[in-house]
């Protein structure tokens, strides 16, 4: 059945509201990457310096404040994986799923699935992944804090239960060039592999670094912020990511609704044209039907004359 001009009116209403509703989510979206994008910066500067104080505590013999928390080899590895609360991110969620997927499949042993967000929640779960504890995503970067620490929390629980060997971070993470891209950090355990990863790090300067307090107590204070930092530097990045996707899924909504809105008014208009156009074939019709024949005759009617 073709469109009527009521219900192309119709249509055209509704593609409006649609694009003033995008529109909005665009703006918001566009407001909520600055935030996040200045904060990652800041950890970044924030995390070098929490390394960099790691690496002079561990410039001598391992201390004996490392050797506690390191863990056992009996435990599960355990996975926190960023996702979203929210749609209208294109394939943000199925993206990092995959990569976990991935990851995982060369890892031995059992897994322990963390998941922080609504939406990759069923992600994780479509793919035998069900997760063990969830976590709401915040909204905010005031809310990130408590989200860390009852991620700590619950690591330091599991840990302690001797329950998990190694914690490994997923998250997106804003890339130049692309909008984002899927990441993975083993957290844990603090064993050779993350001292050497550490000892690769050039002190700044020439002078040789030294700790002038307590190691002991300087090294876990250390540790706490390397540990609490990388976790809220992940939020923030798949945060930021999630809004950079979500920005551009609503560019190409806009798109796509300008191109309806084009069609239809096209429609519009041509259906308008052809009923005017209609209207004055009739006029004429009717006025050449009624006026006087050439030469001064008179109309002829259907009734002879006698």
């Amino acid at each position: 059945m073709s469109d009527t001009a009521v219900s192309l009116r119709r249509k055209i209403a509704s593609a409006g509201e649609l694009e003033s509703v995008v529109r909005t989510m665009k703006a918001m979206a566009a407001s909520s990457i600055g935030q996040y994008e200045n904060a990652v910066r800041a950890l970044d500067d924030y995390y070098r310096t929490v390394q960099l104080g790691l690496v002079a505590c561990l410039s001598q013999n391992e201390p004996r404040a490392l050797r506690q928390v390191k863990q056992n080899e009996a435990g599960a590895t355990g996975v926190v994986v960023f996702g979203s609360d929210q749609g209208l991110v294109g394939q943000f969620n199925e993206g990092i799923v995959d990569f976990v997927v991935n990851t995982l499949d060369m890892l031995p042993g059992k897994k322990t699935i963390w998941a922080v967000g609504e939406r990759i929640q069923s992600r994780l779960a479509d793919n035998d992944l069900l997760p063990g504890k969830s976590f709401t995503l915040p909204n905010s970067i005031s809310a990130i804090t408590p989200l860390v620490g009852q991620i700590l929390t619950e690591i330091e629980s599991q840990r302690e239960k001797g329950e998990i060997t190694q914690i490994y971070l997923f998250h997106n993470r804003p890339r130049t060039g692309a909008i984002y891209t899927p990441v993975s950090q083993r957290l844990l355990p603090l064993d050779d592999a993350w001292r050497r990863e550490l000892a690769a790090i050039r002190w700044p300067t020439g002078s040789l670094p030294e700790v002038i307090v307590d190691r002991e107590r300087t090294l876990l204070a250390l540790i706490r912020e390397y540990l609490f930092v990388s976790i809220f530097r992940a939020c923030a990045e798949s945060l930021a990511s999630e809004n950079a996707s979500r920005l551009a899924a609503m560019q190409r909504a806009e798109k796509n609704i300008d191109e309806l809105l084009e069609d239809l008014n096209r429609n519009f208009h041509r259906l308008r044209q052809t009923g005017i156009d209609e209207e004055l074939f009739d006029v004429i019709a009717g006025y050449e039907l009624l006026s006087p024949l050439p030469g001064g005759g008179d109309v002829v009617t259907c009734k002879e004359k006698n």
